[in-house]
């Protein structure tokens, strides 16, 4: 089995491909949607001891913990030191049952998949980009969305030319969902015949 590292800046379009790749009928372990459960369940009592106050109800309270550790790269560490181990085991979990279950390839959606190494534990690396202009105007139409925020989050991922440079595959997202859906095709083709990278 081909393992890909789905990787892209925020507002690149990552979160549509992984689900077209869905579509396509592989596997996709989503690493945001992994954090989502663990902190309403397991991470949940050592991310409110690390950092008093970040918890509602027994589940992490993302505003709050963001307050405390988006401008702080210690309490970032901190909080990556408490979380990164489970999110392995649920990665690994999720690599098992694909291989048991004979997909050719799977999918690993890691938003910060070079910002964490990520990208030695892959057998190739697709990176999901769009213009400058379509990202900002898609980041800025969220919710609780400001441009300092934008910019902090900017500030903590590796720019997308430098992504895309180090990338086996790009997805350009900037012309709708067709256009993405061929290019899928193409990069599941190719990646069948690659030679496994990983460990």
């Amino acid at each position: 089995m081909r393992v890909l590292g789905l990787t892209g800046s925020i507002g690149m379009g990552k979160s549509t491909t992984a689900k077209l790749f869905a579509e396509a009928g592989v596997p996709v372990y989503d690493a945001d949607a992994t954090v989502h459960k663990i902190y309403e369940g397991e991470a949940a009592p050592a991310i409110e001891a690390a950092f008093p106050g970040t918890t509602v109800d027994g589940k992490v309270d993302r505003e709050r913990l963001s307050s405390k550790v988006v401008h702080n790269p210690v309490a970032m560490k901190q909080l990556e030191q408490i979380v990164h181990p489970m999110l392995r085991a649920y990665h690994q979990a999720f690599l098992d049952s694909a291989e048991q279950s004979g997909a050719p390839i799977a999918v690993v959606d890691v938003p910060l998949l070079f910002e964490t190494g990520g990208e030695k534990r892959v057998d190739a690396v697709v990176v999901v980009s769009t213009s400058p202009e379509a990202q900002r105007e898609r980041i800025l139409a969220r919710d609780n969305m400001s441009s300092e925020k934008l910019d902090a989050i900017l500030a903590r991922q590796l720019p997308d030319a430098e992504k895309r440079k180090r990338a086996d595959f790009v997805v350009d997202t900037s012309h709708g969902l067709e256009p993405v859906r061929e290019r899928i095709k193409e990069i599941l083709a190719e990646a069948a015949k690659m030679p496994r990278r990983r460990p």
